[in-house]
């Protein structure tokens, strides 16, 4: 009996998510070492960590929705909304830390339709996202006439920019959230009741959690870091552009999945998360730096989340426990 318990403990050891993800993420790093040697290089490695901060920040946001079971396609272009919204304003003269705000606003509002519409009117987050995929993307295209605005104050393009202690800026801000949420999931009641209403959300209704607050709360939060992974990217290139933030909602969730977030809710960490961040950021830049089509990119993101998927179930069917 002993044997079989310690055979069980075993397998859930090996087959952990934070075992197989970092056994993954060596396996890759190892073997694009081998293929480009620059690979390895101080530069190189910064760079990855700065490249994914900005799908960070996204990706840590879509586990929370993925948490209540939910989804959020729109992050994309609320991206492009978000940062249109800040560039304009301190083009027009605003100072930086309006039009930074202005941006979060921007974000959260979109969110909170989102979050309206989900958890009050009960209509499937897919449906609401999508829909927000396509009206913020028209919005941002409408609000410029298509056009990029360009040519920065050097204090608006810190977020994007800027070093401190040796250290990317975008790498700190990926770092804050990641602390700022970790408090939030782990330390307070609002974490307990997110994993609460994805676990069980009859139960949840029966524990007095307020159900439709949290689960808008959580859109909201999506939406915010949205608009501060805009304020990144703008800063970053000089330039807000309608059609930034594409594609970055299934790079979040391939990330978020990958981690081992799962869509019957409930179940993801933001350990995890960042983990499935940085595999899916060597990937991309492995294709680069080999110089292989960067449209193998998606291919590899869709196998991503198929595999992960297959994979998580398996191991679930396998320890219920």
């Amino acid at each position: 009996m002993k044997a079989g318990k310690d055979g069980v403990l075993t397998r859930k050891v090996l087959f952990s998510p934070y075992v197989v993800l970092g056994s993954v993420l060596a396996v890759l790093c190892a073997a694009l070492a081998l293929m480009e040697p620059r690979f390895l290089t101080v530069s190189n490695l910064v760079n990855i960590l700065r490249q994914s901060s900005i799908l960070g920040i996204i990706a840590l946001g879509m586990t929370c929705v993925i948490l209540v079971r939910g989804i959020d396609l729109s992050v994309g272009s609320v991206v492009a909304l978000s940062s249109l919204v800040g560039a304009a304003l301190v083009k027009g003269g605003a100072p930086f830390y309006a039009a930074w705000g202005a941006a979060l606003l921007a974000g959260g509002a979109c969110g909170a339709l989102n979050g309206f519409t989900v958890a009050w009117m009960r209509v499937p987050s897919f449906i609401v996202t999508l829909g927000m995929m396509g009206a913020a993307r028209g919005a941002a295209l409408l609000f410029t006439g298509g056009a990029p605005i360009s040519g920065f104050p050097e204090a608006f393009r810190l977020p994007g920019t800027g070093w401190f202690a040796g250290v990317p800026l975008p790498v700190l801000v990926f770092a804050g959230v990641f602390a700022a949420l970790f408090v939030l999931l782990e330390l307070s009641s609002w974490g307990e009741q997110v994993r609460s209403i994805g676990s069980n959300p009859v139960a949840a209704w029966g524990s007095a959690i307020p159900v439709p607050a949290i689960t808008a709360s959580v859109f909201v939060l999506s939406g915010v870091l949205a608009g501060l992974a805009g304020l990144v990217l703008a800063g970053r290139l000089d330039a807000a552009q309608p059609t930034a933030g594409l594609g970055y909602e299934f790079g979040a969730i391939a990330a978020a999945v990958l981690g081992g977030s799962q869509f019957s809710g409930g179940k993801g960490t933001l350990f995890g998360t960042i983990m499935g961040v940085l595999i899916m950021g060597v990937i991309g830049n492995g294709i680069n730096v080999l110089n292989v089509n960067p449209f193998y990119e998606q291919v590899v993101r869709g196998l991503v989340i198929a595999a992960a998927l297959v994979f998580y179930g398996r191991v679930s069917a396998g320890n219920p426990a």
